[in-house]
């Protein structure tokens, strides 16, 4: 079952939520939150758009937001599907203001996002996503385009996209176990988008994320093929809402 929320509604409200944040683009600043990580009044304007619309539409679907009240394990373990949020993903590159963050929405389903919409209001970039229907990338009022996911690396070796904020040790280990073409750097969940429409074979993430950092590009990455799913590593609702390391894209 897939939300009665079309994806065309969920178009609507991630743009909507988007022109919230830009207000605050380039005058915000950040505040520290008890777990050190960064919020700015853009993050929290988008917050109160995406749940305010959500819990509107669709009222006995729960909501998980980055920004939010989240409820304990034991309450949320036996959600059937739930609401997955992050207002602004990339509040460095969003203070940097290299257009690299993005807003995120996905609809968790047993386990597994099944609609998921990415969108990067400051460089005009909107992937859409739902079980049935594919994946698919708008890039400033140019038409839609299927994304189909990589096509096997050749001889030249992987292209790899990776965290412009996140450099690890173990990241360059990994790379040294095969043969590199290209290495691109950016931020947020465009990282996703690059593998699921082809602009690289890879991406590799060494380290925690949160679920609603990846939820919404996962669920691009999972239906840029033409019919099924691609597998992924990453999984949902779980006690912490905490993933480890993972790899998403093609090796050969």
């Amino acid at each position: 079952m897939v939300s009665a929320v079309s994806l065309g509604l969920l178009e609507d409200l991630v743009l909507a939520a988007g022109d919230a944040a830009m207000r605050h683009y380039g005058s915000a600043t950040a505040e520290l939150k008890a777990d050190r990580s960064p919020v700015t009044a853009a993050d929290r304007a988008a917050h109160d758009i995406i749940v305010r619309a959500l819990s509107a539409m669709e009222p006995d679907v729960p909501i998980i937001s980055e920004e939010g009240e989240i409820a304990p394990y034991d309450v949320r373990r036996d959600w059937p599907r739930f609401w997955l949020v992050d207002p602004l993903d990339g509040t460095k590159e969003f203070l940097q203001q290299n257009g690299e963050f993005t807003i995120n929405i996905a609809l968790i389903e047993h386990g597994q996002p099944v609609q998921g919409v990415v969108f990067a209001p400051a460089i005009d970039v909107l992937y859409l996503a739902e079980r049935g229907l594919g994946s698919w990338k708008q890039e400033q009022g140019a038409a839609r385009v299927r994304l189909l996911g990589p096509s096997r690396p050749g001889p030249e070796g992987v292209v790899i996209v990776e965290s412009r904020s996140h450099p690890s040790a173990e990241l360059e280990a990994y790379l040294g176990t095969m043969k590199v073409a290209r290495r691109e750097k950016a931020g947020s969940s465009l990282k996703f988008g690059f593998v699921a429409e082809g602009r690289a074979h890879l991406y590799p993430r060494f380290g925690p994320t949160m679920e609603w950092d990846v939820a919404a590009g996962d669920c691009i990455w999972r239906h840029a093929i033409a019919s099924g799913e691609r597998p992924s590593p990453l999984t949902y609702n779980t006690p912490t809402l905490r993933n480890g390391s993972f790899v998403i894209g093609v090796t050969s």
